[in-house]
């Protein structure tokens, strides 16, 4: 396969479900080695994307190709899918269901075994091996779901929603793997609503919204073209009241307010002070992506963006 060409190509892609259009014209493009970020609120479309790029959903326009054309079972690009809705056997115990998709994924029962036992063990479940999978607590079963995701050194991963239910500890556990299939030259796909960890990570990203992409690029692609990369974060007990010469609010929540400055600071300083406004923090600080996700998403609020 030609690496210099996208592993993912979706180009014109248009989903309709009877009189709903969930998809509206969505292109972009997965390059080979790279992380990519997925981004969107509940009902945005993610889901919908990633079933049509697998062949789950049939479109009712456009193309999305994973490789030469569209995506094949037949092990010519190893899949690792961890799919938004869980699923396994649960009245089975873990070791036997891990071998079992590890031997659907190519490996022998001994490779299989081997593989997982040194994964139980890494996640700290060495313990759990025979222990039927109802059994275990909802973050124990994610870290068997994602082991059974990685088996077998997927060359592209789809990665939906990955850290749910994970604790601070877990969490730097997957993202420490998921640099190790980076490392590899895995390519992934993020789904997430966990904007630090897409700053950490990912090359690029895809921010979507009722089924159109509303930004795209580079992490420092994403910030200029949503107006540059540093703000101001106010903390005040007062309202702070637009002024168009000298900054524009691009979020509030609660007592912080986050403004992009048009002027000096000194001046945006005496203004709010002539307008009333005391403030316990005045900061300067680069843009993030959370900043630009709040004022996109507004009221449908961050919380929203795993569904």
């Amino acid at each position: 396969m030609n690496t210099e060409t996208p592993l993912i190509t979706v180009d014109n892609f248009t989903m309709r479900f009877g009189k709903t259009t969930v998809i509206n014209d969505l292109s972009f493009t997965v390059r080979h080695g790279e992380t990519f970020g997925f981004l969107g609120s509940n009902g945005s479309g993610k889901t919908t994307t990633i079933r049509a790029l697998l062949g789950i959903y049939e479109p009712s326009g456009g193309t999305l190709y994973v490789g030469d054309g569209p995506y094949k079972v037949d092990g010519t690009i190893k899949l690792g899918y961890l799919p938004e809705e869980r699923g396994l056997y649960k009245k089975e115990n873990v070791i036997g269901t891990m071998m079992y998709f590890g031997q659907l994924k190519g490996m022998s029962a001994q490779e299989a075994k081997e593989w997982s036992l040194d994964y139980l063990a890494r996640v700290d479940l060495e313990n759990k091996a025979t222990v039927r999978l109802d059994k275990l607590s909802g973050g124990q079963q994610q870290k068997v779901q994602l082991g059974i995701t990685i088996m077998n050194d997927p060359d592209l991963l789809i990665l939906d929603e990955p850290t749910k239910g994970f604790d601070p500890v877990n969490r730097r556990l997957l993202m420490d793997m998921i640099e190790e299939h980076q490392k590899r030259g895995a390519t992934v796909i993020f789904v997430t609503h966990q904007m630090e960890e897409v700053e950490r990570l990912c090359d690029r990203v895809l921010l979507l919204k009722d089924g159109t992409a509303r930004l795209y690029g580079t992490i420092d692609e994403v910030k200029k073209s949503f107006g540059g990369n540093n703000v101001i974060e106010i903390v005040s007990e007062h309202t702070v009241p637009k002024n168009d010469k000298l900054y524009t609010i691009k979020h509030r929540d609660g007592k912080v307010v986050t403004i992009e400055p048009k002027g000096d600071m000194l001046a945006i300083q005496r203004s709010l002070t002539g307008a009333g406004v005391a403030y316990t923090r005045f900061e300067l600080k680069q843009l993030s992506l959370d900043d630009i996700f709040l004022e996109i998403y507004g009221a449908e609020g961050k919380e929203e963006v795993h569904a």
